[in-house]
C-alpha cells in the first residue's frame, strides 16, 4: 500500500471508486475537481500496483482550530485490511500539520463498519442529522476527535512514510 497526494489526473479513477462505493449520494465529477483543487484541502490516494484503491480527503484551512474529514472510501475488495485506518490516520495527521485541534467528520448511521473505526481512533458522537443522506433518508452522525489527544496518544504511528504492510 502506498498512500500519495491526489491530483487532477487520479480524478477518473476517485469517480469510478465515489460511484461504485455511494451510488445513490455519490459526489459529482465539478465538486470532487474542486476538492482536489483547493488550497484547503488535501486527499490523498491510496495505490497498489497501479491501480487505485482508496482515497480520502480534509479540509483543513492553515492555522483554523478545526478540520473535516470529508471523504474516505477503500475499495470492497481491499477493505478489512487496515487501508481506511491508514487513510484516517494520514489525513488527521494533515490537519495537525496545517494547525486544527480538532476534527469532525459526518457519517452515515447505516455504516457501523466505518463508526467503529473512527470510535476506535477516539471519535465521539456530538450530533445526529436527521435523514440527512438523501436520497436513502439515513442520518449523519456527526463525530469530532481531540486532535491534540490523539496526536498525543497515537501521533508516533502515523510516521509511516506513506508505505504500509
Amino acid at each position: 500500500m502506498t498512500l500519495r497526494t491526489a491530483t487532477v489526473s487520479d480524478l477518473a479513477d476517485i469517480m469510478d471508486l465515489e460511484r461504485t462505493s455511494f451510488p445513490t449520494d455519490a459526489w459529482s465529477e465539478p465538486m470532487m475537481r474542486e476538492e482536489l483543487l483547493s488550497p484547503h484541502a488535501h486527499y490523498l490516494v491510496d495505490v497498489e500496483a497501479g491501480r487505485l484503491l482508496g482515497y480520502g480527503g480534509v479540509r483543513a484551512v492553515a492555522r483554523a482550530a478545526d478540520a473535516d474529514i470529508q471523504t474516505i472510501t477503500v475499495s470492497a475488495s481491499a477493505r478489512g485490511r487496515g487501508r481506511g485506518r491508514t487513510l484516517l490516520r494520514a489525513l488527521l495527521e494533515a490537519a495537525r500539520q496545517r494547525g486544527a485541534r480538532e476534527v469532525f467528520l459526518e457519517v452515515r448511521a447505516d455504516n457501523p463498519t466505518a463508526s467503529a473505526l473512527y470510535v476506535s481512533e477516539g471519535f465521539l458522537e456530538i450530533a445526529r442529522r436527521p435523514r440527512y443522506y438523501q436520497p436513502d433518508d439515513v442520518d449523519a452522525v456527526v463525530m469530532k476527535l481531540d486532535l491534540v489527544a490523539w496526536v498525543a496518544g497515537h501521533g508516533a504511528q502515523t510516521q509511516t512514510g506513506g508505505v504500509c504492510s
